[in-house]
């Protein structure tokens, strides 16, 4: 069965993100750098330490990203969110600390009509919702 998976693009600091992300979600993380791949000697030298693709995984969790390849310039935008499903408070509330440090919390992961719900917006501008269904 297909996948969709979510893939970010930074400017410059993708291990730095993805590191991070890793710290707080946990799982296996991979990078490859433009001086790791085959295109090296097509890429110039200031491009040989940026990340060309890089993937996470922690159990049902996929995230992938690299830094800006492609002409023109990075803008964050507010269209895009990354939503956690959990099954608990308990179970998402690891995440939803580790992730809102030095971010904004926009609401704090908190019972609600429907079940748990928490957002916030991490340090490098990348927006996350949390939520649980009611038992």
């Amino acid at each position: 069965m297909a996948h969709l998976n979510p893939y970010l693009t930074f400017n410059g600091n993708c291990r730095q993100a993805m590191e991070f992300y890793q710290a707080c979600l946990e799982g296996e993380l991979s990078l490859t750098t433009v001086s790791d791949s085959p295109m090296k000697d097509q890429m110039p030298k200031e491009a040989q330490n940026a990340v060309m693709h890089s993937l996470l995984r922690s159990g049902d969790i996929t995230l992938m990203a690299s830094d800006q390849m492609s002409p023109g310039t990075l803008v964050n935008g507010n269209t895009i969110t990354l939503c956690i499903i959990g099954n608990s408070k308990a179970e998402l509330e690891p995440f939803f600390t580790k992730l809102a440090a030095e971010g904004n919390v926009f609401q704090p992961l908190q019972e609600t009509f429907f079940g748990v719900y928490g957002a916030l917006t991490d340090k490098f501008g990348i927006n996350w919702m949390f939520q649980a269904d009611k038992a």
